[in-house]
């Protein structure tokens, strides 16, 4: 029973660190937004993906890496209308 309250109690405190891993009350739309900033993300900060992008897109990697970011405001669209 111990072992099942520590596993609960770690869980939980990793959903409270990373805000990408989720929780119970996670919308779909949360978690595709998250996984979409992560990826998007990722690609900016690496910059040998950055340039295979901008190579495979014919871009200049600065159009390309301007474009990610502001990809990150709003990865998969407008939040759904809340239910009261």
């Amino acid at each position: 029973m111990a072992d099942k309250l520590r596993t609960q109690q770690e869980l939980e405190r990793l959903q409270a660190k990373y805000i990408g891993t989720g929780h119970p009350d996670t919308t779909s739309w949360e978690w595709k937004t998250n996984i979409y900033r992560d990826t998007y993300s990722s690609l900016v900060g690496h910059p040998h993906m950055l340039s295979y992008i901008s190579l495979a897109e014919n871009e200049p990697t600065h159009i390309v890496r301007t474009r990610l970011i502001r990809k990150m405001l709003q990865p998969s669209g407008p939040p759904p209308a809340r239910e009261d």
